[in-house]
């Protein structure tokens, strides 16, 4: 171990510098890092600009619902009743629960995902990335108060992490 006054190498273990005498005892001892990771991670989801997102009625019919999602080429819409979050429909609900039935007779709260897992504005990249990972999710509602007011999607998380490597 290197003393850190001389920087004389001791043996590990050893309470003092066979050089100067210096105190060694907590040389040795791990500290927290605020490596590059950690801080890129730490970041709040504010940090990802992601916009407004795109609304659809639980009573509206599932395949116009479907139609704008490719119009606007979004991967999910998010479903909102009174202003408040309840539910996300999204291209794996489309594939698995409408395809082959007759989509017209079907609404969108009869296939989207009921009481997704949200988000605050103020969560940092890791929460939204270990909630993507544990859940098996690629998008997750941001919400105020249960009002939605974004999507963060997990390319959104990897394009930002990846400019930030460089």
């Amino acid at each position: 171990m290197l003393c850190p006054v001389c920087r004389q190498a001791n043996f590990p273990g050893d309470d003092l510098c066979s050089n100067c005498g210096a105190d060694l005892a907590g040389s040795d001892l791990p500290v927290a890092d605020e490596a590059f990771e950690g801080r890129l991670l730490g970041e709040h989801l504010d940090a990802l600009g992601v916009g407004a997102p795109v609304v659809v009625a639980p009573d509206a019919p599932v395949g116009p619902a479907i139609a704008r999602m490719r119009a606007d080429r979004v991967d999910c819409l998010l479903v909102v009743e009174a202003g408040r979050l309840v539910g996300i429909l999204t291209e794996r609900d489309a594939v698995l629960k409408v395809a082959g039935r007759e989509a017209g007779s079907l609404a969108v709260r009869d296939v989207m995902t009921p009481d997704p897992v949200v988000l605050r504005h103020d969560d940092t990249l890791a929460v939204a990335l270990n909630k993507m990972a544990v859940g098996g999710f690629r998008h997750i509602p941001i919400v105020d108060d249960g009002t939605p007011t974004g999507v963060v999607a997990a390319a959104d998380l990897f394009r930002h992490l990846l400019a930030a490597a460089g």
